[in-house]
């Protein structure tokens, strides 16, 4: 008998004896799956579903679960009026079959080897005994030992103890109509989701065009067709565990912008957004959602320069040196912007038409969960036509005339290049820390915190312009 035959009979054997034991719930049972998903690989799935349950004490079988349940928060209770179930027991069975688990269990027990004659194409069978599973197979046929695959191997069962898909088994005490409805709803990991967003800058740069996309990943290890999907945007706080290791590849689906936009609802200090339509995710697939769209929101780029607070504690030879000036797009996220909304974090990438009208990337940076009214601050990149170039002109310790308190005086000048065919502003936001306080500028400077004094700098077209200005501080 050839292996295929076998396996299929030994499988039909093994879907028989578990049938007579316990009440087998496959994936087609379902009316219903609610997928609650959030951002660090944690998911609340709902599977409702309707089968036959005997009353009184019963072994229900669930198929098609997720592969990274998390036993310990299966929940099963039943949905029709005038009906008790009680979960008595349950047990997750994730060893899952295929070839490298079948080897494993036969370890000490006999299999076939069957060989073909590369020449007749004849086959001979073997009994062997499997005497190791490791790191490949060591087979003992007669009085010899073998390793490697000989040849096909065929089994004459499939153990107990192996699934062809998760199961969660479950033992209820039941008591109700025959036709039973129930739901299942657990936490899992190998479920997430993150916010892609996509910016136009306007030509003038002072408004863009945003859109937002959900990007799900399922490696949770089985599907979830037609599901009503929730997302939750916000910092959950876990109970951290290790989490079983994904090997699985996925898949990319993209979805037409062009339906209802999820909505958004407050939940706990969270936000949830409810996608407006059933949606499948499939096993290993990532999949792609509209999550919002707005016009012409107001915008403005910024031009900054940074310095550091150590330029203050002494004499620095390496800032004499060209520094990079860097480029920042803000806008508000309120009603009157066109916005407003929630927006939960993610990446936000920009473009920019050319002259001849064709979007090019610009930057891209990173948002943290933004609440309306928020202001959306993103680091695009540094300037090729503006730079500056910062000159330590003097330094004194004052410490020795101040009774040994760290006091120290230090002057700089700061020209700022401008190779643009138009003017430009940059803001100069110097970091100091200890008391401090500006003796003389050549510009007049606003303390924007306890720790920074910013200077608004207006450089022409095509010319420079230095700051110059002399700092005193006190640590």
């Amino acid at each position: 008998m050839r292996l295929s035959s076998l396996l299929l009979l030994s499988l039909g054997t093994f879907s028989i004896a578990h049938a007579e034991t316990a009440i087998i719930s496959p994936q087609s049972d379902q009316t219903g799956v609610a997928v609650t998903i959030y951002n660090e690989d944690l998911a609340l799935v709902k599977d409702s579903r309707k089968l036959k349950l005997n009353n009184g004490l019963s072994a229900l079988s669930f198929r098609d679960v997720s592969a990274q349940i998390k036993p310990e928060t299966a929940l099963l209770r039943s949905l029709l009026p005038n009906t008790s179930l009680q979960v008595l027991e349950q047990n997750f069975d994730f060893d899952l079959l295929s070839p490298q688990t079948l080897l494993e269990k036969f370890v000490g027990q006999q299999v076939s080897v069957i060989k073909t004659n590369p020449t007749t194409g004849a086959e001979t069978e073997e009994t062997a005994t499997v005497l190791s599973a490791q790191n490949g197979i060591v087979l003992k046929i007669g009085n010899r030992i073998e390793t490697g695959f000989p040849g096909r191997i065929a089994y004459p069962n499939v153990p107990g103890q192996l699934r062809d898909r998760p199961t969660l088994t479950t033992q209820v005490q039941y008591k109700g109509a025959e036709q039973a409805s129930v739901e299942l709803s657990y936490l899992t990991g190998g479920l997430n989701w993150k916010a892609d967003y996509v910016a136009e800058l306007s030509s003038k740069e002072d408004t863009i065009d945003l859109s937002g996309w959900v990007t799900l990943n399922n490696t949770s290890g089985t599907s979830y067709p037609n599901a009503k999907v929730q997302l939750v945007a916000g910092d959950v706080n876990r109970v951290r565990e290790a989490i079983r290791p994904k090997t699985m590849m996925m898949r990319s689906e993209a979805m037409a912008a062009d339906a209802p936009m999820p909505t958004e609802q407050g939940l706990l200090e969270y936000h949830l957004y409810t996608l407006p339509r059933t949606t499948s995710i499939a096993e290993n697939q990532t999949k792609q959602v509209a999550l919002l769209t707005a016009q012409q929101i107001p915008a403005r780029k910024e031009l900054v320069l940074t310095g550091a607070d150590y330029y203050y504690q002494g004499q620095y030879r390496d800032v004499e040196k060209k520094q990079k000036v860097q480029v920042y797009v803000e806008f508000e996220n309120k009603e009157s912007s066109k916005l407003g909304i929630p927006l939960p974090k993610g990446t936000m990438r920009v473009y920019k038409k050319d002259s001849d009208g064709t979007a090019q990337f610009v930057g891209e940076d990173q948002i943290d969960h933004t609440a309306k009214n928020d202001n959306v601050r993103l680091k695009l990149g540094n300037a090729f036509d503006v730079t500056a170039e910062r000159v330590q002109t003097d330094f004194k310790n004052l410490s020795k005339s101040n009774n040994q308190v760290p006091l120290y005086e230090s002057a700089y000048a700061i020209t700022l290049h401008n190779a643009k065919k138009e003017a430009v502003t940059v803001n100069v936001q110097e970091p100091i820390n200890g008391d401090w306080k500006i003796l003389n500028e050549s510009q007049p400077h606003k303390k924007t915190s306890a720790h920074q004094a910013t200077w608004k700098i207006n450089v022409p077209a095509e010319s420079d312009v230095t700051l110059k200005y002399r700092v005193q501080v006190k640590y």
